[in-house]
């Protein structure tokens, strides 16, 4: 882990030098969230939306210092999680409809599937002669594309306290460190641990100091890429029966979070992309929980579900897909748990 200690710390570094000046930045730009101009936005103060300006600008610095290790992969990611900050930048300035930042994430999906960077889970069934080739790649195909917008869409969906994404954002990014040094993917054990050091430095700027939102912009960039690395992570000498569950598992707060949203609004006739405050975190917080502890839950909750995560690699398949299928009867009982107590809005 020797070589993972300077672009962790140094990114660190970065990150929490230029959040003052991405903060002034937004200011001057006027990329701002205003109190009161919907519903969950409870905050008092007009707040700047920089998270998205702090990660680019941080990667762009790194990618300078740290050249040697950008390969094909890695240059195709980052342009494509380029596209999906500026849509999401116009989303923070001017306010987009659903439509728009749809079409965003479709072009940097499609710039990641043409470059080669999918899902092949299908294939499996292909080379058992089961289904084939034209089809199996369709399914990858689609496979690739319901990850990558569903994950994006998630991250974004769960941003609602300061902190938590950020926080998830670290969690996360430590456990793909750990998991892509152990399958041998040195490059990528790389790029993990700069944006694990970009997480600590946006959960500092945006939690810690208080000092800007993430926005569409930083929250959707975070959910892109660690959905991007979750598709190239790509463990060796593992089951691959059951090591495809290991990033759905490392993200499973957010997939937690955004299943309860949407079927929750489907069930009330609401819009599924409105801005209501009937997330995991608010209705902790309607059943009494402070926000600091109801944040802290969301984290805890993400680390153990990491940590079981970890443990299916050690496990026989058949093991580890039993409990991953507990995982999700346990998730699916605490929804429906949850669906049923109050939000915030009610």
């Amino acid at each position: 882990m020797d070589n993972l200690f300077s672009p962790l710390i140094i990114s660190i570094l970065i990150s929490l030098v230029l959040g003052y000046p991405v903060m002034l930045l937004a200011k001057h730009l006027k990329i701002m969230d205003i109190p009161a101009s919907a519903p969950h936005k409870t905050h008092a103060h007009p707040t700047p939306l920089a998270g998205g300006i702090l990660i680019v600008s941080a990667l762009a610095v790194i990618a300078l210092i740290f050249h040697r290790w950008l390969n094909r992969e890695i240059l195709v990611v980052l342009s494509a999680a380029l596209i999906i900050f500026f849509f999401g930048l116009w989303d923070d300035l001017k306010g987009l409809s659903a439509g728009p930042k749809l079409i965003g994430q479709l072009l940097a999906a499609i710039i990641l599937i043409s470059s080669g960077v999918q899902v092949y889970f299908a294939t499996i069934l292909s080379d058992a002669r089961l289904i084939s080739p034209l089809i199996a790649q369709g399914l990858n195909i689609g496979l690739t594309l319901f990850w990558l917008i569903g994950i994006t869409n998630a991250l974004n969906m769960v941003d609602s306290m300061d902190g938590i994404v950020a926080g998830l954002g670290i969690i996360a990014y430590a456990c793909f460190l750990g998991a892509t040094k152990l399958a041998d993917q040195p490059v990528l054990a790389f790029w993990s641990a700069v944006l694990l050091g970009i997480s600590v430095g946006l959960y500092f700027w945006n939690n810690l100091a208080g000092k800007f939102f993430l926005g569409d912009s930083g929250a959707q960039t975070i959910g892109f890429l660690l959905a991007s690395i979750g598709i190239m992570y790509n463990p060796l000498n593992r089951n691959p029966e059951s090591s495809w569950i290991v990033p759905i598992m490392l993200l499973g707060i957010p997939i937690f979070d955004t299943t309860l949203v949407v079927l929750s609004r489907l069930k009330r006739g609401q819009r599924v992309g409105s801005g209501r405050r009937d997330h995991t975190y608010h209705r902790l917080i309607a059943l009494g929980i402070s926000p600091r502890y109801a944040v802290l839950i969301a984290h805890l909750a993400s680390l153990l579900i990491s940590c079981l995560a970890f443990l299916t690699l050690y496990l026989p398949a058949w093991l580890a897909l039993i409990l991953f299928i507990a995982t999700i009867i346990c998730g699916i009982l605490l929804l429906f748990w949850l669906e049923g107590k109050p939000t915030l809005d009610d």
